[in-house]
């Protein structure tokens, strides 16, 4: 009995993280290509050991606008949404407004899925991870390369210098 229940639980384990997988990877293939300006970061912590720390023009447009949100809003609210963003012929997003999951949609934009912690916004994640001694190849980053599912939700892919030119490797 106690076989069995190994079994059983090991293979429902690897279907789980197989079906996981298999979601990123479809998402990594099927989403939306858009490119997130990055905002400055304080210089001494730009580069440490083997990742940079990101920030992202976008996220300080989404602060200021909780900010200026109606305050009887509670603090759920806040803390992970929406907005609603456009791009430009380059692929570039642009801030439109804070949106609900739910909102309906004008042509030309789309949701992008935010996370606010510690007081910051964050899309997908804060770092970029790269080969340790490779630091001097992500120096001229400007953009973070996304994908972009149906809901919103953006997956980084690469880093991008003001030429929308890719820095390190193998392009998505």
């Amino acid at each position: 009995m106690n076989k069995t229940v190994v079994a059983a639980a090991t293979l429902l384990i690897l279907v789980v993280v197989n079906w996981a997988i298999w979601g990123k990877e479809r998402h990594l293939a099927e989403g939306e290509v858009v490119y997130l300006e990055l905002a400055p970061v304080d210089p001494r912590s730009l580069m440490q050991g083997d990742y940079m720390a990101l920030n992202f023009e976008i996220g300080n447009r989404i602060q200021q606008a909780l900010r200026e949100r109606d305050s009887d809003n509670d603090a759920a609210d806040a803390a992970n949404g929406h907005a609603v963003v456009s791009l430009d012929e380059q692929r570039v997003v642009h801030f439109e407004r804070l949106g609900s999951k739910d909102e309906e949609l004008r042509d030309g934009e789309m949701p992008l899925r935010y996370r606010l912690r510690n007081g910051q916004i964050k899309f997908a994640t804060d770092a970029f991870f790269f080969q340790e001694g490779h630091a001097e190849r992500y120096e001229a980053a400007r953009y973070g390369r996304f994908r972009v599912n149906e809901q919103g939700e953006p997956l980084l892919v690469a880093l991008y210098d003001n030429e929308l030119k890719r820095l390190g490797e193998v392009e998505r």
